[in-house]
């Protein structure tokens, strides 16, 4: 019998630490998973030699076609932190050593770090996935061969003197058996050595499910929690096995990519490449999370695991045994599939095992009772590679991530979709790149991630948001600002020469911030510098600025190509902003604002709310729509987004939160004015319009003026002054009027279609600069003039507040009047 009933409670995820390719931590794994950085690189003489190991032929013996995979950046490690000799570290497994850093760092992201908040040690269990050996165990056996060493050397006639030396040069290229070399090459200790030096009491064990091994691991934590056995549990996946074995063995099976590259669901898509990476996440129950006070990035709702019982190889997965996870985890969680809309899979990108995930999640989410392509598919494992056992725990951070920031983050390397995958053939698309994740009708955000393992071993967990809103920035720490001000130029050169131009860029964060909160706006001289982390460091950036400021020139402001901008003296004026009108919509506006930013998230959601469906689509849609794969999908879509009725609210959505985000910063405007539309958005920026009532007058001027002109008009932006134009107009014989005098050389002509094409044409023949503009209407046209009535009734039935600050009116250049039913009639 199988209940319905979830098996476990919620769980919360509060803490994490992760060390993956080109990611030291959490905060640039997930601004490489969002940027879609490629960490794949050549395999480093760290590892193992190319030149030693490699062969074009994957049957070639004790070879691998193997060239290129994911693979961790050096690390710093003191022993003596964790109470270990120096002396033991080389009798030691890296996947210990970076365990334990990558805990301590997962606890203390939880804020249950040493000395911190105070928690039950005897309640903490410590439950982690890992593969069934380490690395350190081929060194060590390979030492062991010098019994067939001698026998070769001596049956090759070899001096034994020379035997001798042979075997020891040999034995000496392997790390050497010491006292601590059995508990340092035994893969439960990764999780003994966590428990014993941070002193973590509960139940302390690994799980080897190959490469589902952290899902194994984060199943068995959640039972633990289930059961009321732990409080708090350190899960996920260890894997830092990448030398020329691992290779070896994804080599003969074969399962590597020959082109070095993994492509999960591209249609081109031939192998995996490998990676390594440790992810540790700590999880609670959600109610003592929430009793508590923790942050928790996301909730665990459901697990699902199952084995494919009887089949063909023992690495060969299959449809059936894929099936049952995922059903298992969506009864545990009670959550239908429809209500995924982010699915990170397993996705390794050899052609077998991604037909199979394939076809297994379109069994089950195809039954679904909903329409269309709605959930996001992709693989992590395109930009770091398949980090094994580590590569659930990686999957798994990187949808609460998702989830916690509210990113729908891309899978790289996708030119064409695998089979199954092309647009209306299943409930997926494969997001190719980041989008925000706006909030979906009727239920939280969710997500759901999936791994396998050779043996059958199949585990799937759906995955809830905590939160609605976006707490803060997802700011990734790679870029930042140094601030220094002062009374004169001498103070910024003393402020630049106390920085330590050694720093490390951690340390570079730190001073960064420090030197904002020293900041003074008001201060006579102020200098900022940019820096960028691996591209701009402050020695290079600040040597420029010294240079100027040396130099003491009378000048009030100026900046360097690599990133230092100087200002002296008061703000030469007050500030100003202009809101753009229709023709400057483009898919994707200010899309890195709106994945970082709350304040664009915000506005976004509440206009995507306000507005509802334009053509079918949910505005949002419109505006960050799925990535497309040919250039007709990519034309519909800006078609699409032209609409008059689509392109208004759209910039009045990302117009309005680029102001919130300027205001996150302190920059507000004195005075405020649109660009036709735009003017909808300036009185809202003036205080003069509410957000809810901008977003129904923009879907209402935009429907009205698209039934109005019913797409038969069209502008064009001519480099001539307005007297000009009306007097070539009326040689011409076009019938067209200047609707837009942007400025004393530049004017926009509005009028029919054919008449704007033929505009278009005359003024090619005299060499007049112009640009026929990305509009559906002849906006301030008599083709829209039936427009301005059914609008004026609903200016009518909207508040108009007293405002804050000025706001200047297209039509008479002058500010709006402060009495309300005057401020309508502008």
């Amino acid at each position: 019998m199988t209940s319905d009933a979830p098996a476990f409670p919620p769980l919360a995820i509060v803490g994490i630490g992760c060390m993956f390719p080109r990611a030291r931590d959490l905060d640039t794994y997930w601004a490489n998973i969002k940027n879609g950085v490629d960490a794949i690189e050549d395999v480093p003489p760290t590892h193992w030699s190319v030149e030693d190991f490699h062969a074009t032929d994957p049957k070639a013996p004790d070879r691998t076609y193997g060239t290129r995979g994911g693979f961790l950046e050096p690390v710093t490690f003191d022993p003596l932190e964790f109470g270990l000799t120096p002396r033991a570290l080389e009798s030691t497994d890296s996947t210990q050593l970076l365990g334990l850093l990558v805990a301590r760092e997962a606890l203390r992201d939880a804020g249950y770090g040493p000395g911190e908040r105070a928690f039950d040690p005897d309640r903490v269990s410590v439950i982690l996935g890992v593969t069934g050996t380490l690395e350190l165990v081929i060194p060590l056996g390979a030492r062991l061969g010098h019994p067939i060493w001698r026998r070769a050397l001596r049956e090759a006639g070899v001096d034994p003197a020379v035997a001798q030396d042979v075997v020891r040069r040999i034995s000496e290229a392997y790390v050497p058996w010491q006292e601590d070399s059995f508990p340092g090459l035994l893969g439960n200790v990764a999780a003994g050595r966590i428990a014993n030096r941070l002193d973590l009491r509960g139940t302390n064990c690994v799980v080897d499910a190959a490469c589902a091994s952290s899902l194994s691991a984060i199943h068995m934590g959640a039972l633990e929690l289930g059961a009321g056995r732990a409080d708090l549990v350190v899960t996920g996946g260890l894997d830092t096995f990448n030398d020329v074995f691992m290779y070896m063995c994804f080599s003969k099976t074969p399962a590597l990519s020959p082109r070095s590259d993994a492509r999960p669901f591209d249609a081109e898509a031939d192998g995996t490449i490998l990676g390594e990476g440790l992810g540790v996440l700590v999880l609670r129950r959600r109610e003592d999370a929430e009793r508590d006070g923790d942050r928790i990035y996301a909730v665990i709702r459901g697990i699902g695991s199952s084995s494919d019982g009887r089949g063909g190889a023992i690495y060969e997965p299959t449809v059936a045994g894929q099936v049952r996870a995922l059903r298992h985890a969506y009864r545990s969680a009670a959550i239908p599939p429809a209500t995924v809309e982010l699915l990170e899979a397993h996705g390794t990108g050899t052609k077998v095992g991604d037909a199979v995930e394939v076809r297994a999640l379109a069994e089950v989410y195809g039954a679904a009772e909903r329409e269309g392509a709605w959930c996001a598919l992709g693989s992590v494992k395109s930009q770091i590679g398949h980090t094994k056992a580590a590569a659930g725990a990686a999957g798994l951070i990187k949808a609460a991530l998702a989830l916690h920031y509210k990113v729908l983050p891309p899978t790289i390397k996708v030119s064409r979709p695998a089979p199954g995958l092309a647009p209306g053939e299943s409930p997926f698309y494969v997001n190719a790149a980041k989008r925000p994740w706006l909030p979906p009708e009727g239920h939280p955000r969710r997500a759901a991630v999936s791994a396998f393992g050779f043996g059958g071993s199949n585990f799937h967990v759906v995955l809830e948001e905590h939160a609605a809103e976006k707490a803060a920035p997802d700011g990734d720490g790679r870029v930042q600002i140094a601030a220094f001000s002062g009374p004169e130029p001498r103070a910024l050169l003393a402020q630049l020469d106390a920085w330590p131009e050694s720093a490390s860029w951690e340390e570079t964060r730190a001073l960064a911030a420090r030197s904002r909160d020293a900041f003074r706006p008001e201060n006579p001289c102020r200098l900022v510098l940019v820096l960028e982390a691996g591209r701009s460091e402050f020695a290079a950036v600040s040597r420029s600025a010294r240079q100027r400021l040396a130099a003491g020139g009378e000048e009030r402001a100026w900046s360097t190509p690599d990133g230092a901008h100087f200002g002296a003296g008061a703000a030469p004026g007050r500030l100003a902003a202009l809101f753009p009108g229709q023709g400057s919509q483009y898919v994707g506006m200010l899309l890195d604002l709106v994945c970082e930013f709350p304040e664009m998230l915000e506005a976004l959601a509440l206009a995507d709310r306000v507005v509802g469906p334009v053509g079918g689509r949910r505005l949002g849609a419109l505006i960050y729509p799925p990535a497309t794969f040919d250039r007709e999908a990519a034309a519909a879509n800006e078609e699409a987004l032209r609409d008059t009725r689509a392109a208004q609210p759209a910039l009045g959505a990302v117009s309005s939160g680029a102001l919130g985000v300027l205001g996150r910063f302190g920059v507000r405007p004195a005075a405020t004015a649109g660009h036709s539309y735009g003017e909808l958005t300036a009185l809202f920026a003036a205080g003069r319009l509410d957000a809810e009532s901008l977003f129904l007058l923009s879907r209402l001027r935009g429907e009205l003026m698209a039934g109005a002109d019913d797409g038969r008009g069209g502008m064009i932006a001519v480099r001539s002054s307005a007297a000009t134009m009306e007097a070539w107009l009326g040689e011409e014989s076009l019938d067209l009027v200047v609707a837009n005098r942007n400025a004393p050389e530049q004017v926009v002509l509005s009028g029919a279609r054919a008449e704007v094409e033929r505009a278009a044409e005359r003024l090619a023949a005299r060499g007049i600069g112009h640009r026929i503009l990305n509009v559906s209407a002849a906006f301030h046209s008599p083709l829209v003039a039936a427009a301005r009535a059914p609008f004026a009734a609903a200016l009518a039935d909207t508040p108009f507040m007293a405002g804050s600050i000025p706001v200047f009116a297209n039509a008479t250049a002058t500010a709006y009047p402060a009495e309300e039913g005057a401020a309508r009639e502008v």
